[in-house]
């Protein structure tokens, strides 16, 4: 993914709900649901979203990973690029 939606959530929230509401800003703004989601490692640690599976509920479909360069608290929505 080159280009997506930056979304920066710092509450005391599940990661999943945290993704559930960029999920939902983005194809509203949009018009079209992600397939992407990226967070930094620390975020997945306690969590019950797995790495590389798509999520579950409502943002189903979406592939949560981790990746260092998005900073804690962000969460980093878009299309996966095919190339």
């Amino acid at each position: 993914m080159h280009t997506g939606m930056l979304w920066f959530d710092d509450s005391q929230t599940a990661l999943t709900l945290k993704i559930q509401k960029a999920v939902d800003y983005y194809q509203k703004k949009y018009g079209r649901l992600p397939d992407l989601c990226l967070v930094h490692p620390n975020m997945l640690k306690d969590t019950k979203v797995d790495e590389n599976k798509p999520a579950s509920g409502a943002a189903q479909g979406v592939t949560v990973r981790a990746y260092r360069p998005v900073l804690p608290g962000h969460i980093w929505v878009g299309v996966e690029d095919n190339n």
